[in-house]
């Protein structure tokens, strides 16, 4: 299958510096921030976006891990059960602006399902979205709050993010055919 290399280490690497510059002016720095991030990706940004929080502002947010493979809304359409992994929010999320992170935005039903995890744990005073990639084509009407890179895809198409944590290596590819 012919693969494009969209984004390289040092772009994934500038993107996540970006994204969490937006979120500490869009939230006046980082007091009551936590951040949360969705299996699997996500959870490797997430814990580059609150380290990088706390190098810069010095205040390291709670960081929490979410799986949300039972609030999934396409269960009961599996033919064998999915393996669910483990979701540790070890903090109250009550009254915290939840910064919500994934890798790839699609048709908005994964976040759908975060969202509806995350108000299990309580309310927090909001959820913002962080996508490295937004890849179009939504389902529902979910838009990320903050975007690494906006890709026009088609339906046949999938994103590949690499990242060093689960991959060895940091990239994002676009995959034809």
């Amino acid at each position: 299958m012919p693969t494009k290399t969209v984004m390289d280490s040092d772009a994934v690497n500038r993107t996540i510096s970006r994204i969490v510059n937006q979120i500490l002016e869009r939230n006046n720095g980082a007091r009551d921030l936590a951040i949360i991030g969705i299996r699997t990706r996500g959870v490797y940004i997430a814990g580059r976006i609150a380290g990088e929080i706390e190098r810069i502002e010095g205040i390291k947010p709670p960081l929490g891990t979410l799986d949300i493979t039972l609030y999934r809304d396409d269960l009961r359409h599996k033919a064998e059960w999915p393996k669910v992994k483990k979701t540790e929010i070890p903090f109250p999320v009550e009254d915290k602006k939840v910064i919500l992170v994934d890798d790839v935005i699609y048709t908005g039903r994964t976040i759908r399902a975060a969202i509806d995890e995350i108000m299990d744990y309580g309310r927090p005073s909001s959820i913002q979205l962080v996508a490295l990639i937004d890849r179009g084509l939504r389902e529902l009407p979910i838009q990320p709050d903050y975007v690494g890179s906006k890709l026009d895809t088609l339906s046949s198409e999938e994103v590949r993010v690499r990242l060093r944590e689960a991959d060895g290596t940091d990239e994002v590819n676009l995959v034809t055919g």
